[in-house]
């Protein structure tokens, strides 16, 4: 089996500010807090940056003259000083989080909606684990950003250039040479940005791989075990863990040099000031406290340089997520309410397919000139070989897909211009694979109508006949079934689904192969339930046991994406063609069970 987790996705754009621009609309609506906390921290900021000249004063002019009291002043000032810039950044710290937590929230809220309105083919095309980790930690990888980056960068930027403007305030000559570094630090960024984007951007597409087969490997432990493939998933997934491990390694060995090359370029400004300003002090006759709050200055130049440098760093990481994140945004639904849809409502039930051509890939046809009439509360039957496009004429009829060609009308309207809303809650859906979320059995059949007293609950379990299981589990229909229905049986799973469907009322109801897991003692008894409840309700019914299908009012046979027959069992019978063959192959299969 080829290990598709192992396949990086393309590195495709580069940084842009566009991007940027789509981030910080999640902060504006707590612009205001964001500028209390830049007032926060640009006090902080200037209070930290007047500590050197009060060193200054002290050594140049109270130490030489024995000015205790000067220095005691001074002293108790600066005191205050940090007092104050200490407690203006325990705010700012908390506001800051606050604000970048809210606009996460805000984030994570919108991808999690826009999820919720995509295609069935998005899904189909994308693994599971691959849109959670948009969800989840790509969004994460915005936090740091969020809650201090940006508030950072502008405080860090004013510290930075109120630094410069003090050095050279106090000596100009000496502030022009030690600045003679910052080019060295333009070279360095200039040769690592790319490099540090590239690699980060390739961490996130691990982790997405990463996450993705352990999604799908919790999902389909029963089946991994079952064919014993422990020991090939385990070799599988080490290479996984090593493609990521190999990503990290490569992105971290990128930034632990540049911090300690950062460091080294403040060094050889810090010796540029002392070998300078030794000649200063020979030539110029420039003061002690004058090189020492230079070099304070010089650490308060760098930190905001180190600070911004890592800023950039972590703003290329996040960049690689956002990449991501407005990716998912930016797909968009391929089937949406057309803008002149209206609602349906007083449906009937009539049904017609009008000349339906289908493909889903565009080259394969699925579907070929499909022509039928469903008259209201009649039931049809779809019957056919696996792939004919039984379960496809199903997809289409709940919108789930738009035909590449022809219509599909109920009650005479083309189901295209109704809105979607509308249109499935009149069709109630019950699929081969039963889906159980977690909770209660309660809260799983009240899933398509929350407003549904437990009386309405208890009568539709009583109609498919999983009242009597419910009742004798430890707490009833408050009995908690864990995650996808763990608790329960796969026929006690069908039976849950088949109420919570009924519970919905459809006009029209679509059984997709809906008794393919129940025993035969529950299908007999569920087919009674069925037989009472469908009166009135137009139905379509795809069963490949031929057994449960033989009271329709119609049978319409599919094969190749092709109508080759259409008639009740006895016609389709004593016409000998598919159906007859098919009908034949199992009652023969039973009989020699039998």
């Amino acid at each position: 089996m080829r290990n598709t987790y192992q396949t990086d996705e393309a590195v495709t754009a580069a940084l842009n500010t566009s991007q940027l621009k789509r981030l910080a609309k999640y902060l504006r609506p707590y612009m205001k807090y964001i500028i209390l906390t830049i007032t926060l921290m640009f006090t902080a900021t200037m209070i930290e940056l007047i500590g050197p000249y009060f060193i200054q004063i002290a050594i140049d002019e109270y130490v030489p003259n024995g000015n205790f009291r000067g220095i005691l002043i001074m002293s108790i000032v600066y005191v205050i000083a940090i007092g104050i810039g200490y407690i203006t950044t325990r705010y700012k710290i908390a506001i800051a989080n606050r604000v970048g937590q809210l606009a996460l929230l805000d984030l994570r809220r919108d991808v999690f909606n826009h999820t919720q309105t995509l295609s069935y083919n998005y899904f189909g095309n994308n693994p599971a684990g691959k849109i959670m980790t948009r969800i989840v930690n790509d969004i994460n990888s915005l936090n740091r950003l969020f809650t201090n980056g940006i508030v950072n960068v502008i405080t860090e930027m004013s510290m930075l250039v109120v630094a410069a403007v003090l050095m050279f305030a106090i000596h100009p000559q000496l502030a022009a040479v030690t600045l003679t570094t910052v080019p060295l630090f333009m070279v360095l960024i200039f040769l690592t940005r790319n490099a540090i984007r590239r690699e980060w951007r390739q961490v996130r597409r691990k982790l997405s791989n990463l996450n993705a087969y352990i999604h799908e490997n919790i999902a389909g432990i029963r089946v991994i075990q079952a064919y014993v493939r422990q020991n090939e998933n385990i070799r599988i997934f080490r290479g996984v863990l090593d493609d990521v491990f190999t990503s990290w390694m490569r992105a971290i060995r990128i930034n632990s040099a540049f911090h300690p090359s950062i460091e080294l370029i403040s060094t050889i400004g810090n010796i540029i000031i002392f070998w300078y300003g030794a000649r200063l002090l020979q030539i110029d006759g420039v003061k002690i406290g004058v090189l020492i709050s230079f070099t304070i200055y010089l650490r308060r130049f760098w930190h905001p340089v180190i600070m911004l440098s890592n800023f950039y760093n972590q703003l290329l990481v996040a960049m690689a997520s956002s990449e991501r994140i407005f990716e998912l945004l930016d797909t968009k639904a391929e089937i949406v309410n057309e803008p002149e849809a209206r609602s349906l409502t007083n449906v009937k039930g009539k049904v017609e397919f009008k000349n339906i051509n289908f493909s889903y890939d565009g080259k394969k046809q699925v579907l070929k000139d499909i022509n039928f009439t469903v008259k209201p509360g009649e039931t049809i039957a779809i019957v056919g070989p696996t792939g004919s496009g039984k379960t496809t004429i199903i997809n289409l009829l709940a919108r789930f897909y738009d035909p590449n060609e022809g219509q599909v009308l109920i009650d005479n309207q083309d189901i295209k211009y109704v809105t979607l809303e509308s249109l499935r809650e009149n069709i109630g859906i019950m699929l081969q694979d039963p889906f159980i979320f977690s909770g209660t059995i309660m809260d799983n059949i009240r899933y398509s109508k929350p407003g549904a007293t437990e009386e309405e609950v208890r009568d539709v379990a009583k109609a498919v006949y999983a009242h009597d299981f419910i009742t004798k589990m430890e707490n009833g229909y408050y009995t908690d079934v864990q995650e996808r229905g763990s608790r329960l049986s796969v026929g006690q799973r069908q039976l849950v689904c088949f109420a919570r469907t009924l519970l919905a009322n459809p006009k029209i109801l679509i059984l997709d192969e809906a008794t393919a897991s129940v025993d035969t003692n529950t299908e007999v008894l569920l087919q009674k339930a069925i037989d009472r409840i469908l009166q009135n309700r137009t139905s379509f019914v795809i069963a490949h046991r031929l057994s449960t299908i033989r009271n329709a009012d119609r049978i319409m046979v599919i094969d190749n994406g092709e109508i080759v027959e259409i008639g009740t069992h006895e016609q389709l019978i004593a016409k000998k063609g598919l159906y007859h063959d098919l009908y034949n192959v199992q009652y023969k299969y039973l009989v020699e069970a039998v």
